[in-house]
């Protein structure tokens, strides 16, 4: 119970990363005064912090007050979702409101930052932009981005919340014959960059109507139930005839463990089995026709209007 309720190693990795320790010690400050100069701290307690740390393989120490990196410690090099000065500290602080979330079923971030979590992003663009660079590549470029579809026959693309279009990108390279359109939040479609064409508007606006395939990938797992049913609607009132839509995120294979995720607890999102979600396609007017894995291990359903 001690190694699960261990509040300290988290805490301190969130310190150091704020600190920009590992960058320090990159460029050769490596001695536990040398650090506190340069990250303006109190050179006893930084070394307290550290000494936690190596102990828990993040650095070495190969001689007394004087550290190294480790692999583990390497990586805060280039993750800022450990930086408490950034999105980092909206993601740890979001943590302390699990409380209310299990409580209501609904996030609490509001209330510990005073906006929803959408609304302090518009709010604060810097952070936003931090939130692009997180999730770009890792949560809208997977390594197959092909969904298992016969691409020859698909002329139009329409990815809702597609970022800033890395997800697009890799789509475009690999069958350049393709037109297509991101639609994202203005500020975030402004940050957007590829041979496709942006949309900047609210996903539950009308959407351009009619194209051949519609994704929606690490989308319906930031939304509760309602807007995920109102998304949903809005999306099937686009497609056509012949339209295809790809669901991955907010959908898991009905034998999946539950799994509690950060988006749950910041946005109140949800992830459905297969079997809800096709509840809940129907009631949007859509059927599942397909299901598979992905090669990074993500599920996804294709589905077109009843």
């Amino acid at each position: 119970m001690e190694d699960l309720t261990d509040l300290m190693t988290p805490w301190c990795v969130h310190t150091v990363a704020t600190l920009k320790i590992a960058r320090h010690i990159e460029a050769g400050t490596d001695t536990i005064d040398a650090l506190a100069t340069a990250a303006e701290c109190d050179p006893r307690a930084l070394h307290n912090v550290l000494g936690h740390l190596v102990t828990k393989g993040v650095f070495t120490e190969p001689e007394p007050g004087r550290f190294a990196l480790t692999g583990p410690g390497g990586e805060l090099l280039g993750m800022p979702f450990f930086d408490l000065g950034g999105i980092g500290g909206r993601f740890a602080g979001a943590w302390e409101t699990i409380p209310a979330y299990v409580k209501t079923g609904k996030p609490g971030y509001a209330a510990k930052f005073g906006r929803p979590f959408w609304d302090d992003l518009a709010a604060h663009p810097a952070l936003a932009q931090e939130f692009d660079d997180l999730i770009g590549p890792g949560g809208h470029a997977p390594p197959d981005p092909e969904f298992g579809l016969d691409w020859p026959s698909i002329a139009t693309v329409v990815d809702v919340g597609g970022g800033i279009g890395t997800l697009l990108n890799r789509i475009l390279e690999a069958h350049p014959h393709v037109r297509a359109t991101l639609v994202d939040f203005p500020g975030t479609v402004e940050r957007a960059a590829g041979a496709f064409e942006t949309r900047g508007q609210s996903f539950f606006d009308p959407l351009p109507a009619g194209a051949d395939l519609y994704i929606l990938r690490s989308v319906l797992n930031d939304w509760p139930d309602e807007e995920t049913d109102a998304l949903l609607r809005n999306v099937a009132s686009a497609l056509g005839e012949q339209s295809r839509l790809i669901v991955s995120g907010g959908v898991a294979p009905d034998d999946a463990p539950r799994r509690l995720m950060i988006e749950m607890v910041l946005l109140g999102g949800t992830t459905d089995s297969l079997e809800a979600f096709a509840a809940r396609a129907a009631r949007a007017g859509l059927a599942v026709v397909r299901s598979a894995e992905q090669a990074d291990g993500r599920f996804y359903v294709e589905l077109r209007r009843n």
